[in-house]
């Protein structure tokens, strides 16, 4: 742009005359100047074209979750006792300050925290009403809350606003007063995501809020939230809604929504939400979508949910049962060809594990309208074939099989493949159990001439545990005895010693590790300290039984002789059943079969506490029989105890 010499702008200079437009001539009202006949009128401009009507903008879609989320609860599904318990607590005015939602997600703690804050701030259609379990839905506090422009209503994320300054700042705003409504609602999702600092924060004002501010925390973490906090709220634990009510949910909505579904459709919806309502219905909505103008079939939703490779797992199954190590290795090569993640495969093999173990468990299970006919028919089927034992070792094996696939450094295909490999040719092995029946009914037990088992103890038997091989061996268990009244009177060392048990556990100890019994009868006792015995063991005895039988005990100390402790005399019957149990033909037939095993216990059901058995009848009336110490033997004095190597 030009400028003068001052620097100020220069105005544009004017167009020249043949540049400018000329005004077009006024059209001639007569005659031509020499005669010319009249030019026609000019046509005048045509009127403009009426505007089109502007067709209405479209509705934005909502989906499923958001249109049918309940307002009420008379329409919370599944919460019976959540809806129970508030109805009440309005009703009677006894409405907490705090309130703790917990469960898994999609189940309804944010809807119902949203419908607690208009049952409490509700005025009703005349503007007059309190708070209320029913809502009315029409009030301009409702109508507000609902879409969330209610100033008194804070919904926040702890997940984002989790720091002590986002309390503080929340801390600030509950000074005032409530700006429409009658209470502050404070809703903190995800509360188990604040940090230390900012549950401290919190606590104060959580256990003294103002009176016109109520709080609702909802979480799917509550172990994860301190004590201190669960102790000033009410909780309220929302279950996993059943699939039968799932069901009659979606059908419901199906109906308002004009869509024609299958009822096995909705039942596998429901399957795969696991409990969770707004993951059901945003499985609903997808399978609306994919369906277009027909129904919803049970086909289209097992596609969709990648239900499809089920026949694979149980052709797998049947494949390993088998011990057809070719024909489960060629499905493994279909499924890694579909894209299916070896990791994924097992997991899959080990859910149906579980299923056949149900299915063989409970057949009434076979008409659960959850199941797929496939799983119905062929895994009912299957699970007749399989016993309870088979199922569980393939379980065991495909746990570990499925950690080891997810160790770093590891071909996941190789090492599935593997565990493959192995549950095939294990199928083909029998059971501990079988094992021990085949050995037993087909007597190719290697019992020599003469000998026989070896005799049962009082309770019937001994139980062998294995480990450190293949699988452990186990004989049936005898059932536990009844436990035995403890003794008045004690008649035995056991029986003074298992007085003592409960009621003073030091003394039990010493009386267990550091005592030697040489005479024991009603009324008195001889002993031997051993090393390490506390000086005033003698006293402590004497006081405890006649404060635990009401009568007078005389207890004499001696330097030598005496039985073995307690304790030793447990270990030592316990080498004693060890070596009685590896000289068994059955275990030892057990221990051949299965290489690498060892014995490291032996159980004994009729055996006291100490690992003893009960002393026989003549046994004990001998004891009650034997000599005592001479009266000048009572008491001794402790310090002439020798002390042993």
């Amino acid at each position: 742009m030009a400028s003068d010499i001052f620097g100020n702008p220069l105005p544009p200079e004017p167009l020249p005359p043949e540049a400018e437009p000329l005004p077009e001539p006024p059209a001639p009202d007569g005659p031509g100047l020499f005669g010319d006949p009249a030019p026609p009128p000019r046509p005048a401009a045509p009127p403009p074209a009426p505007a089109e009507p502007t067709a209405p903008a479209a509705t934005p879609y909502r989906v499923l979750a958001r249109k049918y989320r309940p307002t009420s609860f008379a329409e919370l599904i599944g919460q019976d006792a959540l809806v129970r318990t508030l109805g009440n607590a309005f009703t009677q005015g006894r409405v907490h300050h705090a309130f703790m939602l917990t469960g898994v997600r999609g189940v309804g703690k944010t809807t119902t925290a949203r419908i607690i804050a208009r049952a409490l701030n509700c005025i009703g259609p005349d503007g007059k009403g309190g708070p209320t379990a029913d809502p009315c839905g029409v009030c301009s506090e409702c109508r507000a809350i609902l879409a969330d422009r209610h100033p008194d209503y804070i919904e926040l994320d702890a997940a984002s606003s989790n720091s002590v300054d986002d309390v503080r700042e929340l801390r600030e705003r509950l000074r005032f007063r409530p700006a429409q409504g009658r209470f502050k609602v404070i809703v903190l999702d995800e509360v188990h995501m604040l940090s230390s600092a900012a549950f401290n924060a919190l606590l104060k004002t959580l256990e003294e809020p103002p009176p016109d501010v109520k709080f609702m925390l909802a979480t799917t973490e509550l172990r994860k939230v301190p004590t201190t906090i669960l102790s000033r709220c009410q909780t309220f634990h929302l279950k996993r809604v059943p699939q039968q009510a799932l069901r009659d949910h979606f059908a419901r909505i199906c109906d308002k929504e004009g869509v024609a579904a299958e009822a096995e459709a909705l039942a596998l919806v429901a399957r795969a939400a696991d409990g969770s309502v707004r993951d059901g219905l945003s499985i609903l909505d997808q399978a609306i979508a994919l369906a277009g103008s027909a129904g919803v079939t049970a086909a289209a939703v097992r596609e969709m949910l990648g239900l499809a490779d089920q026949g694979l797992a149980l052709a797998l199954m049947e494949a390993l049962m088998a011990g057809d190590v070719a024909a489960a290795l060629d499905l493994s090569e279909q499924a890694h060809s579909r894209g299916i993640d070896p990791g994924v495969m097992l997991s899959d093999l080990l859910e149906l594990t579980h299923l056949l173990s149900r299915l063989r468990s409970m057949p009434d299970l076979r008409r659960d309208p959850a199941l797929t006919e496939e799983e119905r028919v062929r895994g009912a089927a299957l699970a007749d074939r399989l016993s309870i034992p088979v199922l569980g070792r393939a379980w065991q094996m495909l746990l570990k099989g499925v950690q080891e696939v997810a160790q770093d450094g590891v071909d996941r295909r190789a090492a599935a493949e593997m565990v493959l490999i192995r549950l095939a040719h294990v199928a083909e092995l029998p059971t501990p159990g079988e094992l021990v029946k085949r050995l037993t009914d087909s007597g190719a037990l290697p019992v020599a001439p003469g000998a026989g088992p070896p005799p049962p103890g009082p309770g019937g038997g001994l139980r062998a545990i294995a480990g450190g091989g293949a699988q452990p061996a186990a004989a049936p268990r005898a059932p536990e005895p009844a436990p035995a009244p403890a003794l008045p009177q004690p008649g035995t060392w056991r029986d003074v010693v298992a007085l003592a048990s409960g009621r003073d556990p030091q003394l039990h100890a010493e009386l267990l590790f550091y005592v030697h019994p040489v005479h024991v009868a009603p009324g008195r006792i001889e002993m031997r300290p051993a090393q390490g015995a506390p000086r005033d063991i003698a006293q402590k005895l004497i006081g405890f039984l006649q404060s635990a039988t009401g009568a007078r005990w005389a207890v004499s100390l001696v330097n030598a002789g005496g039985e073995p402790t307690l304790a030793e005399q447990g270990r030592a019957a316990e080498q004693d059943r060890l070596a009685l149990a590896r000289a068994h033909p059955l275990v030892q037939a057990v221990l051949a079969a299965f290489p690498g095993a060892t014995i490291e216990a032996v159980r004994d059901a009729s055996l006291d506490s100490y690992g003893l058995p009960a002393p026989a009848p003549e046994e004990a009336a001998e004891m009650d029989a034997r000599g005592f110490a001479p009266p000048d033997a009572l008491p001794a004095d402790p310090d002439d105890i020798p002390e042993e190597d």
